[in-house]
């Protein structure tokens, strides 16, 4: 069993190098706003808990969330493990997921602020489909214009570098707790998530997570 908690900053690759990962162990990749998501979709008991927070603009509790990932996690397509990815935040989350599985890996994302503010100065996304394209690295076919569902291109506010730095100071407050936390437990492997290719990564994770 593969139960991994993927820790990375924003723009780090989370979502690439998941993208890898779930087809290699044939685990399902949860973040926490799928899961909110698919929660209220299905109008579930938390799904509507949570809902009622995030309609009165409120932040969603701990106990909240942590149910919604106990029930999350209880489904058929995590026996085989999963990746997490945006929980825990907190040791206090950490500490609550204890009671409900075990961790067997947890992969830091290494990565500068410098790498960061400079892949997502060229980073957008649909407005239509949420697909994620870069200027750069992943050019769309066609300028302003989604290959997927033929969407309008836009640079979301929290990608302008301001915006940026500021959750990257978030980020590296959060989560160095949480990284000690779960180096006690010897679970904690590290990614050079500087590296350009998304292929060397995963397979530097591979070799830490193993077969």
């Amino acid at each position: 069993m593969k139960n991994i908690i993927l820790v990375g900053a924003p723009n780090a690759g989370k979502g690439t190098y998941s993208a890898s990962l779930i087809k290699k162990y044939k685990i399902p990749h949860i973040s926490t706003g799928d899961m909110f998501r698919e929660a209220m979709k299905k109008q579930t008991p938390v799904g509507l808990e949570a809902k009622k927070y995030m309609d009165e603009g409120n932040l969603v509790p701990d106990e909240v969330t942590i149910k919604l990932v106990k029930e999350r996690l209880s489904q058929p397509d995590c026996k085989k493990g999963f990746i997490l990815d945006g929980f825990p935040r907190t040791i206090a989350q950490a500490e609550a997921l204890d009671n409900i599985t075990d961790i067997t890996n947890v992969i830091v994302l290494d990565v500068s602020e410098e790498v960061v503010l400079q892949r997502v100065s060229g980073r957008i996304q649909c407005r239509k489909c949420g697909a994620i394209f870069n200027k750069t690295n992943i050019p769309p076919k066609k300028e302003g214009i989604c290959d997927k569902c033929g969407g309008e291109l836009y640079t979301r506010d929290d990608d302008k570098p301001e915006s940026v730095k500021e959750r990257l100071a978030i980020f590296a407050k959060q989560t160095a707790p949480l990284i000690d936390y779960y180096e006690e437990k010897g679970v904690v492997g590290h990614a050079d998530a500087n590296n350009p290719h998304p292929p060397e990564v995963v397979e530097e994770i591979i070799g830490i997570i193993g077969d």
